[in-house]
C-alpha cells in the first residue's frame, strides 16, 4: 500500500505541468519587488506595488505597475516574465517613479509613460517590449498627468485622462497623436459625491469624516459607442477600495454616474480590494479587469494585483465579478462566458483548521497562516532549512490546488533584485504519518511569493505540509497556506431568516443577518440595483451578519445569500428587495 500511494503521488507531480496552464488565483504569482521608498518603510521593509495596467499587443499581455523598474508580459495571463527597465532620468534615482503607468497602442508601437506633473517627462515607445528596446517618443511631455489614463478613439483621436487628489476631479484632454502635444484645454470630467454614494466614502468602514475621500486611477474603454470612464476611491489603504464608473457619448462627456457602482468591488475574504486598475479585453475579446489588491499591514502603501473577470451586459452595465475572487479560477481560453462565473468550484478545504509549526515568532502565532486574512501571518523563528508549517484538512478531500503565499518578515531587501528565489517542499499525507511529496521546488530559481499550483488530477490527501529550503530574504512565514478543492460531504442548506435593515435616516448603509447555517463555512451575498444584475458581492467568514455602506443613498437594492463550506456551494435564497 505504501508503494502504490508513492508512485501515485510521483505520477501526480509529473502531471502538474500542463495543469497549471488552466487555472490561476489572486493574488498573482509575480516576483514583486520590494518598497523602494526609505521613508515609506515603517514596520519593516515589505513587497508593494499597485495601480496596474494590462495591454494586449502583438499577442501578448503586457503588465505595468507601480515602482517595479521594469514590467511584465505574458503570452497566457498565468506565466509572467519580467523585463527589467528604468525608465526615469537620472539613471541613478534611488527609486523608480514609474508611479501609477498609463500604456497605449498606436499601430505597431506601444507607448508608457509614469504619473507627473512635471513637465519633463518622457514619453517611451517601443516596438519590441518584451526585451528592454525603449526610445523617447517625446522627451518631456507637456500634459503633466498623475494616475494617468491614454484612450484612443475609433476615429484615431488620441485623450488623456488624470487626477488623484481628495480635492480636485477627474479631468480629460485631447492629445496631438503625431506630436503628443496637449490641444485645448483640460477639462473637468466628474468627482466624487460621497454624500450620495456610499462606497466613496474615506475609511475602512466607510466613516472617517476627518479627511475627504480620493479620486484617482483614471481609465476609458469604450463599447457599442459608449465611452465608460472609470475611477478609484475612496483610499488605496482601504478594503473597500474599488473603481467607480461613468458613462458618456462622447470622450469628454458630459458623463453619467453608472447605476451600478462600485463596478469593481472585494472587501471580503483573503485578499481584499480591487480599486485602481484597467479594463481591457484579452485574445478572446473577453473582458477582465485588473486592480489593486491591499495589504497594509506594514504600510498603508504594501499592496498586490488581483485579475478579475468583468463583462459589459446586454444592457451596456459595466461589472466585475469577485464572487470567490481569490479562489482558483480559469484562465482566457475561446469557450469562456464571462457571464458566466469562470470560478473553478474548487472550495477552500483548510479555513481555521488545525496547524503545527516547527516555531513560533512571538506573537505571529499559527492559525494566522489559515485564517483568510493576508494581512495577517505566522512566521517560524528563522529563514533556515527545515522550517515547516503542515495544515490539516479534517478530512480526506480531493486537492485540485495549493497556493502558498509568503509574508515578508524581516526582510532586508529594498527594492528590485535580481536572484532572488524560494526554494521548498511540499508534502501529502492520509494519515499525518507517512509523507509522500507533491511537489518539489528545492532547486527552484525563481520569486514566487504568491506561489500557486494546481494538480492535472487530484491528489486524495488528509495533511499537508511545506518545509521551507531556503527564502530570498528574512524568514519563513506564511499569511495563507490554502488547499483548494472538494471533500466527501453535503453542501448547506438555503440560508434562513435573511433580513436586511435600512434605516430612514441613513440611506447609504444597512445591517444584514442571518440564521447561522451549521454545514456552512462562510456565506456570498449578491447585491444590486436590479433582480437580474446582482454583480456585487460579499464574503463572510465566522459571522452571522454583515455592515453593508457601499450603497446608493436614493436607490432600492436587491440581495441574495448562499451557504458554503468544503464540500460545495449551497442555493441561494430568494431575491429581496429592500426600499
Amino acid at each position: 500500500m505504501r508503494i502504490f500511494t508513492f508512485l501515485l503521488f510521483i505520477l501526480l507531480i509529473e502531471n502538474t505541468t500542463d495543469a497549471q496552464l488552466k487555472t490561476y488565483c489572486n493574488p498573482i504569482n509575480i516576483d514583486y519587488g520590494y518598497c523602494p521608498i526609505p521613508n515609506f518603510v515603517e514596520q519593516g521593509k515589505h513587497r508593494a506595488t499597485a495601480d496596474p495596467v494590462i495591454t494586449v499587443f502583438k499577442g501578448n499581455y503586457y503588465m505595468f505597475s507601480t515602482n517595479q523598474w521594469g514590467y511584465w508580459w505574458s503570452s497566457d495571463m498565468v506565466k509572467w516574465n519580467f523585463v527589467p527597465r528604468k525608465f526615469l532620468k537620472p539613471w541613478n534615482k534611488v527609486y523608480d517613479e514609474l508611479c501609477a503607468p498609463a500604456t497605449l497602442v498606436l499601430g505597431d508601437t506601444l507607448l508608457v509613460i509614469g504619473s507627473t506633473y512635471e513637465k519633463n517627462f518622457p514619453l517611451w515607445m517601443s516596438t519590441n517590449p518584451q526585451k528592454d528596446e525603449w526610445k523617447e517618443a517625446v522627451d518631456s511631455f507637456q500634459v503633466g498627468a498623475w494616475d494617468p489614463g491614454f484612450f484612443l478613439d475609433d476615429n484615431n483621436r488620441l485623450y488623456i485622462y488624470f487626477g488623484s487628489s481628495n480635492f480636485y476631479p477627474t479631468y480629460g484632454q485631447e492629445i496631438d497623436r503625431k506630436t503628443f502635444q496637449p490641444i485645448g484645454v483640460r477639462k473637468e470630467l466628474l468627482k466624487l459625491n460621497d454624500k450620495i454614494h456610499g462606497w466613496e466614502r474615506f475609511g475602512e468602514y466607510h466613516d472617517n469624516t476627518f479627511l475627504n475621500p480620493f479620486i484617482e486611477g483614471s481609465w476609458m474603454n469604450k463599447h457599442n459607442g459608449k465611452y465608460y470612464l472609470q475611477y478609484g476611491a475612496p483610499g488605496t489603504e482601504f478594503s473597500g477600495y474599488g473603481d467607480g464608473v461613468y458613462t458618456a457619448d462622447h470622450p469628454l462627456g458630459p458623463f453619467t454616474y453608472q447605476s451600478h457602482n462600485p463596478f469593481s468591488y472585494k472587501p471580503g475574504g483573503f485578499a481584499n480590494g480591487a480599486g485602481h486598475g484597467a479594463t481591457y479585453q484579452d485574445l478572446f475579446k473577453q473582458w477582465w479587469h485588473v486592480s489593486t489588491i491591499v495589504i497594509s499591514t506594514k504600510n498603508n502603501f504594501e499592496r498586490r494585483i488581483g485579475i478579475w473577470p468583468a463583462q459589459i451586459d446586454t444592457d451596456g452595465v459595466l461589472a466585475t465579478n469577485t464572487a470567490y475572487g481569490d479562489y482558483p479560477h480559469y484562465i482566457p481560453n475561446a469557450k469562456a462566458d464571462h457571464a458566466e462565473s469562470q470560478f473553478t468550484g474548487w472550495m477552500l478545504l483548510n479555513y481555521n483548521k488545525p496547524i503545527r509549526v516547527s516555531s513560533t515568532l512571538g506573537g505571529f502565532h499559527a492559525n494566522l497562516a489559515n485564517d483568510e486574512n493576508i494581512k495577517t501571518y505566522w512566521s517560524a523563528t528563522s529563514g533556515n532549512k527545515g522550517e515547516w508549517i503542515e495544515s490539516d484538512l479534517g478530512a480526506i478531500s480531493k486537492v485540485h490546488a495549493i497556493q502558498i503565499n509568503y509574508a515578508d518578515q524581516d526582510a532586508e531587501t529594498m527594492g528590485k533584485v535580481g536572484g532572488l528565489f524560494h526554494q521548498y517542499k511540499l508534502y501529502g499525507s492520509i494519515d499525518g504519518k507517512i509523507w509522500n511529496i507533491i511537489m518539489d521546488k528545492s532547486n527552484n530559481k525563481t520569486d514566487i511569493p504568491h506561489e500557486y499550483i494546481s494538480f492535472d488530477k487530484p491528489i486524495e490527501t488528509r495533511f499537508i505540509k511545506l518545509e521551507n529550503i531556503h527564502m530570498p530574504s528574512g524568514k519563513f512565514a506564511i499569511s495563507g497556506l490554502r488547499a483548494f478543492g472538494i471533500t466527501k460531504g453535503s453542501v448547506p442548506d438555503t440560508v434562513q431568516h435573511f433580513v436586511v435593515l435600512r434605516g430612514d435616516t441613513e440611506r447609504r448603509n444597512s445591517w444584514l443577518k442571518w440564521q447561522v447555517n451549521e454545514k456552512a463555512t462562510g456565506y456570498i451575498i449578491y447585491t444590486g440595483i436590479a433582480p437580474d444584475k446582482l454583480y456585487t458581492s460579499m464574503m463572510v467568514l465566522g459571522a452571522n451578519e454583515y455592515y453593508f455602506s457601499a450603497m446608493e443613498k436614493d436607490l432600492p437594492y436587491y440581495f441574495q445569500i448562499e451557504a458554503f463550506n468544503e464540500s460545495g456551494i449551497g442555493k441561494r435564497t430568494v431575491v429581496m428587495k429592500v426600499d
